[in-house]
């Protein structure tokens, strides 16, 4: 089961939950213990949790015509690569190599936050999100997700709201 606390103290989290305290955003975490057997990190976290796939998003990168970019979706669908690329004005997007979303962004795949990453990259969020009160997110790690509004995650990484992720 799903451990829940409000907000981390500074030192011992991640920069995503660092980021978020800096900036006074209310947020939960929740902890689960990660099986690196399950086939889904996203399913995995919504199951741990409780908590509906529709309100779980992943954290992907993507290169749109050369420069990496972050999309938001539900975990219970997939990134529509072409929306992506029309909502950042791009042409042609395809899965950023998973070795160099790791160094950019600083966080290890299956726990890539859109919050408190190294490099400051573009961002699409998933229209979907605004449907929920909250949504949940990577903290930064495997088996911490951060749960907290769709409008704190949009203006805290300057995303763009655009329909992106597919069924």
């Amino acid at each position: 089961m799903a451990k829940k606390s409000k907000k981390q103290p500074q030192s011992g989290g991640t920069p995503a939950t660092v980021a978020l305290t800096a900036a006074g955003v209310a947020y939960t975490v929740h902890a689960y213990d990660h099986d690196p057997s399950h086939p889904s990190y996203g399913e995995e976290a919504a199951e741990a949790m409780g908590v509906s796939p529709e309100r779980v998003f992943k954290t992907l990168v993507a290169d749109v015509d050369g420069n990496l970019t972050v999309a938001v979706v539900p975990v219970a669908g997939q990134l529509d690569l072409k929306a992506l690329a029309s909502a950042v004005g791009g042409k042609r997007a395809t899965m950023a190599d998973p070795a160099l979303a790791e160094r950019t962004t600083g966080y290890v795949r299956g726990g890539i936050s859109p919050l408190g990453q190294r490099k400051k990259l573009p961002t699409v969020l998933d229209t979907s999100a605004t449907s929920h009160e909250t949504i949940c997110v990577s903290a930064g790690r495997r088996g911490l997700e951060v749960e907290l509004s769709p409008k704190d995650l949009t203006t805290l990484t300057n995303a763009v709201l655009a329909p992106i992720g597919r069924a």
